[in-house]
């Protein structure tokens, strides 16, 4: 007779998954340079900061950790470089902006919960699962989670500013079964990015579900992926866990 899987671990991704910024990023730059007395267009600093982002990902990967940045120092130049983008001059002005944007994300006032993510996190602590955190965050993540009140859920967060890898690395990944005592084959990631977290975690052993975000999914990457690892919501999630565990590991 065939065994029958169980799940023993749910690592979990973090943003756009469990929880969203509250407002565009550009409107929260322009927001707090108001406030500052710079006047900055919302879409113009939105595309600046994509800009920044990617190029200082591109150059210093992992807040370049190894490039002996710290993580608080990495966002501090994305978000001077974003208002310089943007055609803003005011040195001291946009230091001052980018120290207390550092802080400001901290707060749940900028944070907000996908609709199902208390309920699927409920349901699967009633299930006995393990649950953990494996986030390409910074240390902030921690506290980000107790202010919107999902700390209690996990057994432990996992960042990859933490593990010295960002997802889709294996180290990441191997680091959170290591810390769950688990094997991969009983364990099972939950994200939105189909590189970082459904190909990353299955390249581990593991099992995998993609949630999907408000854009359409690419539809050669829909058709690589089993339509029962697909979550519309997090409001799918235990039944698919079901069928996970109804099926025969290894097939």
């Amino acid at each position: 007779m065939a065994h029958r899987l169980q799940i023993r671990l749910l690592t979990w991704d973090v943003k756009d998954t469990l929880l969203r910024l509250r407002r565009p990023v550009g409107e929260d730059y322009a927001a707090k340079a108001r406030a500052h007395g710079l006047k900055v267009d919302a879409a113009a600093l939105g595309q600046a900061f994509g800009q920044a982002y990617r190029a200082q990902s591109q150059s210093f990967p992992n807040y370049g950790l190894s490039q002996g940045l710290t993580s608080h120092q990495w966002w501090l130049d994305v978000v001077m470089q974003t208002f310089h983008l943007a055609g803003v001059r005011d040195a001291q002005a946009v230091t001052t902006i980018a120290e207390q944007m550092y802080e400001d994300y901290t707060s749940p006032s900028n944070w907000q919960l996908l609709e199902g993510a208390e309920t699927a996190l409920r349901g699967c602590r009633k299930r006995g699962l393990q649950l953990a955190v494996v986030s390409n965050f910074d240390r902030r993540l921690e506290d980000i989670l107790i202010g919107m009140g999902l700390r209690e859920h996990f057994d432990f967060v996992l960042t990859s500013e933490a593990a010295g890898q960002p997802k889709p690395h294996p180290r990441i990944f191997q680091e959170a079964l290591r810390l769950a005592h688990v094997e991969p084959a009983v364990a099972a990631h939950v994200g939105d990015n189909y590189r970082c977290d459904y190909q990353g975690a299955r390249a581990m052993g593991m099992h995998s579900f993609l949630v999907l975000g408000p854009e359409p999914l690419d539809p050669t990457v829909k058709a690589s992926i089993p339509e029962e690892h697909i979550l519309p919501s997090l409001a799918y999630l235990l039944p698919a866990l079901d069928r996970l565990e109804g099926s025969t590991p290894g097939l």
